[in-house]
């Protein structure tokens, strides 16, 4: 069993550009989709995504900020295990320019034609306060804000 960190766990996110966000419906249910994270893969806790507020997840969001985020890496070549992680974290929606141009890529015109211009444009920060990996063997939780191993088999 290893005590692995969160920069041990950002090197095994570093080319995971989907993560499923899931949120707090008002009924209580849970809503799920898929997000990119438009390659701003620096991992240090947070995740950053866009959407526009009148999204169901922004109202979702504006209830309730706990939030959950799973990401998949791929299997590799040669016997390499897939790797699994889940982060519960707190939501915040941003509508600040300056903040939209700083994780903004051109790659996100495709949805937002009008770029950080696009009326109702919103920045989902997920703060991560936990993240649970698993390898195939090696699994284990690390607390965010402390960076520290907590557990494995």
């Amino acid at each position: 069993m290893s005590q692995r960190t969160i920069r041990d766990l950002a090197q095994k996110m570093k080319d995971i550009d989907f993560a499923m966000l899931s949120t707090h419906a008002p009924d209580g249910a849970i809503g799920s989709r898929p997000m990119s994270n438009n390659r701003d893969v620096d991992y240090d806790g947070d995740s950053w995504f866009f959407t526009t507020d009148d999204s169901q997840m922004a109202t979702d969001i504006g209830n309730d900020p706990k939030v959950g985020l799973s990401f998949q890496g791929k299997a590799g070549m040669l016997g390499m295990r897939p790797f699994f992680i889940a982060i519960e974290g707190q939501a915040e929606l941003i509508r600040d320019k300056g903040a939209f141009e700083a994780h903004w890529t051109k790659d996100l015109d495709r949805w937002f034609e009008q770029g950080v211009d696009t009326p109702g444009l919103l920045l989902i920060k997920v703060h991560a306060t936990s993240a649970h990996y698993w390898d195939g063997e090696d699994e284990g939780e690390v607390l965010i804000d402390r960076g520290v191993f907590v557990g494995g088999p």
